[in-house]
Formats: C-alpha cells, sequence, structure tokens
C-alpha cells in the first residue's frame, strides 16, 4: 500500500478565485462581493482562501458542517441567534460548530484561510 502524500499549497497567486455576493433575502447590510479560492478538496474536507468586502448576512450552517477559520487580515464578527457576538482580528481563528445560525459582519475587509469540515454522524 501507498503511503498517503502531503499536498503543499504554496499561495492563491496566479489562480482565479469563485467570485460571489451573499443572497439578496439573507443581506442585513451592504452588498459585499466574496472571493473564495478552493486549495484542496479531498473526501469531508475542503480548505482555501476566503477574502470579502464590508457587509453582513444571515447564515445558518447545516448540522454535518463545522469550519475553522484564521483571518490573515481584517475584522469579522459572528452574531449568534441570540445577540452575542465574537470579534475574529488578523492572527486569530475560530470554529463555526455545525448548526450554528446567525449573522456573518465583515467590519474591515477580510482575508481568511479556512478549513470545512462534514462530520458525519456515527451510525
Amino acid at each position: 500500500m501507498q503511503a498517503p502524500h502531503i499536498t503543499r499549497i504554496d499561495s492563491t497567486q496566479g489562480m482565479t478565485p469563485t467570485l460571489d455576493r451573499p443572497r439578496p433575502d439573507r443581506l442585513e447590510a451592504g452588498d459585499p462581493q466574496r472571493w473564495t479560492w478552493l486549495l484542496h478538496e479531498a473526501g469531508p474536507m475542503s480548505a482555501g482562501v476566503w477574502a470579502c468586502e464590508v457587509g453582513r448576512w444571515r447564515i445558518a450552517f447545516p448540522p454535518h458542517k463545522q469550519e475553522y477559520f484564521f483571518v490573515l487580515e481584517g475584522h469579522v464578527r459572528l452574531h449568534d441567534r441570540h445577540g452575542q457576538a465574537v470579534d475574529v482580528v488578523a492572527g486569530q481563528g475560530a470554529v463555526i460548530p455545525p448548526g450554528f445560525e446567525g449573522a456573518v459582519e465583515v467590519v474591515h475587509p477580510v482575508r481568511k484561510q479556512f478549513v470545512v469540515v462534514d462530520v458525519q454522524p456515527v451510525p
């Protein structure tokens, strides 16, 4: 059996990102453009870089997905459905747990690395 290999990711330079904006029915402030560079996808995990302009929109994570991210530049604030907020700035990371409902607010243009994992329930 061949041993698994390491995938090195040097940068997003020269890569074309996917561009989008939050769905209009989820917008709470602004109409920010978002850039996603998907750098690795294998099985239940995907990883990449995400950047976004200032704005705010509602999100709802499925019960089987969670995300770890690390902010490289900028400031993002996550609001839960109960009104509590967590600020994450350059040099800090956070985890969005499965089933999270609330809002993402980009306070200052942000660029982050992310890892999303599909955590299927154990039978």
